[in-house]
């Protein structure tokens, strides 16, 4: 199981990434509109939720982990989704929604720290990732009147630390596989995930 989990290490790497640039792409434009902002969480959350859905597939994790990583795919295309065919919904509809999905994601990546904390040295980044999305999660609950602009780079924040984290605990991952020899399948043949 360790060794099918060490492989997908740039799943972890590669959802990281995508939560950085999301969060660049947010700071660098702070003048976007809530409608603009929706829409370009509806595409992270899409590709997010797509990577997600494509690393319970593919095995290698243990059935629980496989089952949570799953139900957040699939969340996160199916909120993607909605951000993407009715972008014109009210902010605070779109600010509860992404804040429930930012709580829900964060939750699913404390779990799966946890329950992979004794045999992924440094798990704790994968930890702070989603202590990072729950804070982010309820600030939008208590505040969700706040600037467009604060929100904007509130967003930015976050999605930039919650990338870093995963990135973290990705390469994390891929010192603990080098470490197990857990490498491409003894066939020499690379795994789909």
């Amino acid at each position: 199981m360790l060794d099918q989990l060490a492989r997908k290490w740039w799943l972890l790497a590669l959802r990281g990434v995508f939560a950085i640039l999301f969060g660049i792409v947010a700071w660098v434009w702070p003048d976007i509109t809530v409608l603009a902002l929706a829409i370009l969480f509806g595409a992270y959350a899409l590709v997010d939720g797509a990577i997600a859905l494509a690393g319970a597939f593919a095995g290698g994790t243990p059935e629980k982990s496989r089952g949570w990583l799953g139900f957040t795919g699939v969340c996160g295309i199916a909120l993607g989704l909605m951000a993407m065919i009715w972008p014109g919904a009210t902010a605070f509809i779109i600010l509860t929604v992404i804040a429930a999905w930012a709580i829900v994601t964060g939750v699913f990546e404390i779990i799966v720290a946890i329950m992979t904390r004794n045999v992924v040295e440094g798990s704790w980044w994968h930890v702070a990732g989603g202590a990072v999305s729950v804070l982010f999660g309820a600030v939008l609950l208590i505040w969700p009147r706040g600037s467009g602009l604060a929100l904007i780079w509130v967003v930015g924040l976050f999605s930039i630390l919650f990338g870093i984290a995963l990135v973290f605990a990705a390469f994390k991952l891929k010192n603990l596989a080098a470490r197990t020899g857990a490498g491409p399948h003894p066939t020499g043949a690379t795994p789909a995930f």
